[in-house]
C-alpha cells in the first residue's frame, strides 16, 4: 500500500493556471501550503515534482498554464482521462476534493506561486463561479453526495453495526485485549475508543512528540505491550528542499512511559535511525509494528522503491533498496541499547501481519504499481520473498514488468507466496492467484481463533483498502477471510472467502474476544469510480448474533 502504497494514505492531484488577479496575499499562501501539506504532499512531494507516471508535476507545469478553469475544476469534480504535463504523458484519476471555495482558492493560488510557476491569485469568487458548471454545482451538494454509505449486508448469523465516527483519517487500531481499552491512531494522534458509548478521547496530541507536524511526519504504527504502554513509529522525510542534500527518512520507536489517570502517557524516543528516502516518492517507511508470541517487537520496513528503481540525485540516493528497507525487522523491546534484527528480506510493504494459532507469521504485502498481485507470505527467519527481483510466482528478474528491476543476486531462493485458490479475492479453482488481485492493497489482518464462530474460526481475517490507480474494475474495499494450509510439498496455500463488502476503504482490524470485531473505515466511498474525495470514516463492529 502506498502508504498503504506508499503509505498509504495520501490524496490525488492538485492543479493551477494563470488569470489576471494579481499576486495572492501571504495569509492566502500560508493558508494554501498548509492545505497542501495536509491533503497533496505525500503525491505531489514537497516541491511539487510529482511522480511520473502516475502524479503529474506542479513545479513548472505546462498544464496549469494553460488551464485555468480545468484547475478549478480538478478540484471541485475530479479529473480524469489522458493528460500531458512537461512532455510526458498521464493516464490517470484524481477524484474531487472536499474544499470549501476558499480553500480551493488559496491552494490553487499557493501552487500558482511556488515552485518555477508564476501564476496570479485565484479568489473564492472565481472559484464558486466555476464550481456551477461541475457536476455538484455547490459546496453544499459536494458534501451532501459525500455522506457514510449504508452499511454491507452481514454474514448470515451475524451483526454490523456502527461504533464511532471519526474525526480525523485513522490508519490503526490496538489493544491488549478484552477488558482493555482499545486505542485508535489518526495520523501521530492517539485516541481512546469507548465502544459501547462511541465516544472517542484524545489521549497523546501531535505536538507532544516535540516535532512539527508538516510534510511527510506522520505514523501509521503502534501497538500496545503486555505492561499497557503505547509504541509508535513516526516517519518524517527530512532535508533541505534549496539545497543538493539528499532527503532522508527519519524514523522514531516512541514509547510511553508512564500513566495519567490511568491512561498511557510520558511519550519518550525508544529508538531513532534513519535511511536515504526513496526513489521517488515510493517510501513507505515502517507502516506496521506488533508483539509477538515470543514478547519481540516486529516491525515492517517498507521499501523505498516502486519496483526496485534507482534514485535519480541529488536528492534521492542512487540507491535501491538500502539493508534496513523492503525487510521485516525484529528487536528486543527490553534492550538498553535496542539493535535492528533483520528477519527477513525481499517483503515490498507488509502493511499487515499476524500470528496463527501454531504462532506462525503471515504477512500481507502491497504490490507495485504495475499489474501484479497482492502477495501473503509465511514469513521464516532469514528466507527472502523476492522483492524487487521477483514477484509473485514469475520467474526471477525475467518476469518483472520492470526494465530497471537489477539482477537477482547469485545462490539466493526465493520463497513463493501463499497462493490464493479462492473463490474470493482473486483466486479460483484451477488458477491460483498469488495472492490477492493486483492493486487491491492488504492492510490490517487478525487471526480467528477458538473463540470465534466457525464461519471465520482458524483463518485471518484480512481488510483490504482498495485501488488508488484507475483499474477497469474496482477491487478491495472489502473484508475476506484467508484459511491457509500446507501442501503436501510444502508451500502454501489458502482459500479465501468475501465477508464484507463494500466498505469505505477498510484499513485495519481488532479482536474484542468472544468473536467480536472492530473494522476500521479510513474514509466513506466504497469505490473508486465516484471521484468523490475523502474524508474520515468510522469505526464498526461485526459480532455474532444473540442466540
Amino acid at each position: 500500500m502506498q502508504t498503504m502504497r506508499s503509505r498509504l494514505l495520501a490524496l490525488w492531484p492538485f492543479f493551477c493556471t494563470p488569470f489576471a488577479m494579481g499576486q495572492a496575499a501571504p495569509t492566502q499562501i500560508q493558508r494554501g501550503e498548509a492545505i497542501y501539506v495536509q491533503k497533496c504532499v505525500m503525491c505531489h512531494q514537497i516541491s511539487g515534482q510529482g511522480a511520473a507516471p502516475v502524479y503529474p508535476p506542479l513545479a513548472k507545469s505546462d498544464w496549469l498554464a494553460a488551464n485555468r478553469e480545468k484547475a478549478v475544476l480538478a478540484l471541485c469534480q475530479g479529473l480524469g482521462g489522458p493528460m500531458v504535463v512537461n512532455g510526458t504523458a498521464y493516464n490517470n484519476v484524481m477524484p474531487t476534493q472536499i474544499l470549501d471555495d476558499e480553500q480551493v482558492a488559496d491552494v490553487l493560488s499557493y501552487v500558482g506561486a511556488s515552485w518555477g510557476n508564476t501564476l496570479d491569485a485565484f479568489t473564492s469568487k472565481e472559484v464558486a463561479g466555476v464550481r456551477t458548471k461541475s457536476r455538484y454545482k455547490t459546496y453544499d451538494a459536494l458534501v451532501a453526495a459525500t455522506v457514510y454509505q449504508p452499511l454491507p449486508k452481514p454474514p448470515e448469523g451475524w451483526n454490523l453495526r456502527e461504533v464511532a465516527q471519526l474525526p480525523q483519517s485513522c490508519t490503526r487500531l490496538t489493544s491488549l485485549g478484552p477488558g482493555h481499552p482499545v486505542y485508535v491512531l489518526g495520523g501521530a494522534t492517539v485516541y481512546e475508543l469507548d465502544v459501547k458509548q462511541g465516544a472517542l478521547t484524545e489521549i497523546i496530541r501531535a505536538t507532544e512528540y516535540g516535532i512539527e507536524e508538516k510534510g511527510d511526519f506522520g505514523s501509521s504504527a503502534f501497538a500496545v505491550d503486555r505492561e499497557g504502554h503505547l509504541w509508535i513509529v513516526t516517519n518524517q522525510r527530512q532535508g533541505h528542499k534549496d539545497d543538493d542534500s539528499m532527503w532522508m527518512n527519519s524514523v522514531v520507536v516512541w514509547r510511553t512511559t508512564k500513566f495519567e489517570g490511568g491512561r498511557p502517557a510520558g511519550l519518550r524516543p525508544w529508538f531513532e535511525t534513519s535511511y536515504p528516502h526513496g526513489a521517488g516518492p515510493y517510501n513507505h517507511g515502517l507502516s506496521h509494528i506488533g508483539f509477538g508470541p515470543d514478547g519481540m517487537l516486529y516491525l515492517n520496513s517498507g521499501a523505498r522503491t516502486d519496483g526496485g528503481e534507482p534514485g535519480k540525485p541529488p536528492k534521492y540516493s542512487p540507491e535501491r533498496e538500502t539493508a534496513i528497507t523492503a525487510c521485516l525487522w525484529r528487536m528486543d523491546p527490553k534492550a538498553p541499547q535496542p539493535k535492528i534484527e533483520v528477519l527477513a528480506r525481499g517483503i515490498r510493504n507488509a502493511f499487515g501481519f499476524a500470528w496463527d494459532g501454531e504462532g506462525r507469521l503471515f504477512t500481507a504485502s502491497n504490490g507495485p504499481d504495475k499489474d501484479l498481485p497482492e502477495e501473503m507470505d509465511l514469513i521464516e527467519p532469514g528466507r527472502h520473498y523476492g522483492f524487487p527481483y521477483q514477484f509473485g510466482n514469475l520467474p526471477a528478474t525475467e518476469g518483472s514488468p520492470y526494465k530497471h528491476t537489477p539482477k537477482a543476486p547469485e545462490g539466493v531462493v526465493f520463497t513463493h507466496p501463499v497462493a490464493n485458490v479462492g473463490p474470493a479475492g482473486g483466486g479460483k479453482e484451477g488458477a491460483a492467484c498469488y495472492t490477492f488481485d493486483p492493486h487491491s492493497s492488504p492492510a490490517g489482518m487478525i487471526w480467528c481463533g477458538a473463540e470465534f464462530p466457525a464461519l471465520l474460526r482458524g483463518s485471518f481475517l484480512v481488510t483490504r483498502f482498495g485501488n488508488l490507480i484507475d483499474c477497469t474494475v474496482d477491487v478491495g474495499f472489502d473484508v475476506l477471510s484467508v484459511r491457509p494450509r500446507k501442501r503436501a510439498d510444502g508451500s502454501w496455500e489458502a482459500s479465501v472467502e468475501t465477508i464484507l463488502s463494500p466498505l469505505g476503504r477498510p484499513i485495519d482490524a481488532l479482536s474484542l474476544g468472544e468473536g467480536r470485531v472492530l473494522i476500521l473505515e479510513y474514509t466513506r466511498p466504497t469505490n473508486q469510480k465516484g471521484r468523490v474525495g475523502w474524508l474520515p470514516g468510522r469505526i464498526l463492529e461485526l459480532a455474532p448474533a444473540a442466540r
